[in-house]
C-alpha cells in the first residue's frame, strides 16, 4: 500500500468509535422480609473500565434469597431462601436457576430442601457437578448433585453437626455458617460460628457427597463464620464474627489439614468496646496479593496484604463502605473493583482497588437494592 492510501487507512481506523467493554452481570441477593421493599434476586451490569452499575432490575422474584452462587460455566445461578419450610418438610430451600444471556433475568428449574433451618451459604463446586449449602439454624451441611441441565438432584449428603462453645448466647449448640470448595473438588470447608470450628469434609463432586475428614478449632469464643482460601491453595483464611478477628492457615491439600499461623484483628483496638460490632464477609484478591474482611456496626472492610512468603497478614487501612452493615462484598472477576453491599442502607458502592496497594478508593458509584446481603458475577464476553 502506498504511503498516502496508508495513512488514509490509519486515519479512519482512528476516527472509528472503540468497542465497548464487555459488561459483567452483578447479581444481588437480598432479604424480602425487610423493609427495603425487596422481591428477590437482583441484576445490575458493571462497566469495567468506569465502575459504573447500572438500576438494579428484578431477575427472579423469590423469598429471601440470602446467598448465591455461580456455576462455573455462568449458565446457572442456585440461590438458598430463608425460610421457614419447604413443601410441608421443616428447614429452608435451595433452587437452581438457569441464565439468560442476554437479560440476566433467571429461570427456576426446581427447588428442594436444605434439610436444615436457616440456610445462609451455598458453594458450587469448581467442577460444577454439585453444591454445598450451610444450614445456620439447623446446624447442618447438605450437599446435592446437579443434573445436565443444572437442576438440583436429590441431597447426597447431610451432616448434622454436634457440639458448643463458650459463649452463651450464641454458642450453645452448632450453627454452620460457610461452605466452601478447594478449588480441585476434593474437599469442602465449612466454618460452624456455633462450635469454633472449620469442619473439613472429602468431597465426591460426582455423587455430589461429604464424608467427614478432620477440622481446624479456632479460639474459644471466636465464632468463625466465612472462610476464604488463596488462590496457590497454600494459605486460606476464616473471619471471626465475635471477636472481629481474621485467623490466617497453611493449608496441605495432600493430608487435608490447615494449621494455624496467624490472629490478626480486623478493627482498631479503641474501637472494640463498642456495642454491637460482629465480621461478616473474608475475600482474597484474585492476584493473592491482598485480603479484605468486613465489620458490621463498624461499617468498615479491612484491608490487609499477604506475604507471599509466609501467608501472614500486615493491615493496610479500614475503609468506611458509605453505607451501613456490609453482610457481604466482593471482587469483580477483572481484580479492579470492590462492591459492598449494605444491608442497613439498602445500598450497593463501588470502590476502586489500588493494584500496588489493595486500598480502597470509593467512586461516588451507588445503587439502592433493597436489603442487599450478597453479591455474585458472571463476567460476559
Amino acid at each position: 500500500m502506498k504511503r498516502p492510501a496508508l495513512l488514509a487507512a490509519l486515519s479512519l481506523l482512528l476516527s472509528l468509535p472503540s468497542l465497548p467493554a464487555a459488561e459483567t452481570l452483578v447479581y444481588i441477593g437480598t432479604y424480602t422480609r425487610g423493609d427495603g421493599g425487596s422481591e428477590g434476586i437482583y441484576v445490575s451490569r458493571l462497566d469495567p473500565e468506569t465502575g459504573r452499575l447500572s438500576a438494579p432490575e428484578l431477575a427472579a422474584a423469590t423469598t429471601n434469597p440470602s446467598f448465591l452462587d455461580i456455576h462455573p460455566s455462568g449458565t446457572h445461578l442456585y440461590a438458598v431462601s430463608e425460610v421457614p419450610e419447604h413443601e410441608g418438610q421443616p428447614g429452608g430451600a435451595v433452587t437452581a436457576f438457569r441464565v439468560d444471556p442476554a437479560s440476566g433475568r433467571l429461570q427456576a428449574l426446581n427447588a428442594r430442601s436444605s434439610q436444615g433451618g436457616g440456610p445462609c451459604h451455598i458453594s458450587v463446586d469448581p467442577s460444577g457437578r454439585c453444591v454445598v449449602v450451610a444450614n445456620y439454624g439447623g446446624g447442618s451441611t447438605t450437599s446435592f448433585p446437579l443434573a445436565a441441565d443444572g437442576s438440583l438432584l436429590p441431597a447426597g449428603s447431610h451432616i448434622q453437626h454436634t457440639g458448643s462453645s463458650v459463649n452463651p448466647r450464641r454458642q450453645k449448640e452448632p450453627h454452620a455458617h460457610s461452605a466452601n470448595i478447594s478449588a480441585d473438588s476434593r474437599h469442602a470447608f465449612v466454618a460452624d460460628l456455633g462450635i469454633d470450628q472449620v469442619l473439613i469434609y472429602r468431597l465426591d463432586p460426582a455423587a455430589g457427597t461429604l464424608a467427614p475428614h478432620g477440622s481446624a478449632k479456632i479460639a474459644p469464643g471466636s465464632g468463625p463464620r466465612h472462610f476464604a482460601l488463596h488462590p496457590s491453595g497454600k494459605w486460606a483464611w476464616v473471619i471471626n464474627e465475635l471477636t472481629l478477628t481474621l485467623t490466617g492457615f497453611a493449608w496441605n491439600n495432600e493430608a487435608g489439614t490447615l494449621t494455624e499461623i496467624q490472629t490478626i484483628g480486623t478493627i482498631p483496638d479503641a474501637d472494640r468496646n463498642r456495642e454491637g460490632l460482629s465480621t461478616a464477609e473474608v475475600r482474597v484478591h484474585p492476584s493473592g496479593q491482598f485480603v479484605y474482611g468486613s465489620n458490621r456496626g463498624h461499617d468498615t472492610i479491612a484491608v490487609f496484604r499477604v506475604d507471599p512468603a509466609t501467608g501472614q497478614l500486615s493491615l493496610v487501612e479500614i475503609e468506611p463502605i458509605q453505607g451501613k452493615t456490609p453482610r457481604n462484598f466482593n471482587i469483580d472477576p477483572s481484580g479492579r473493583w470492590l462492591l459492598a453491599a449494605g444491608q442497613g442502607s439498602n445500598s450497593v458502592s463501588v470502590f476502586r482497588i489500588d493494584p500496588a496497594t489493595g486500598a480502597l478508593e470509593f467512586t461516588g458509584q451507588k445503587i439502592e437494592v433493597g436489603t442487599p446481603v450478597c453479591i455474585r458475577f458472571i463476567a460476559r464476553p
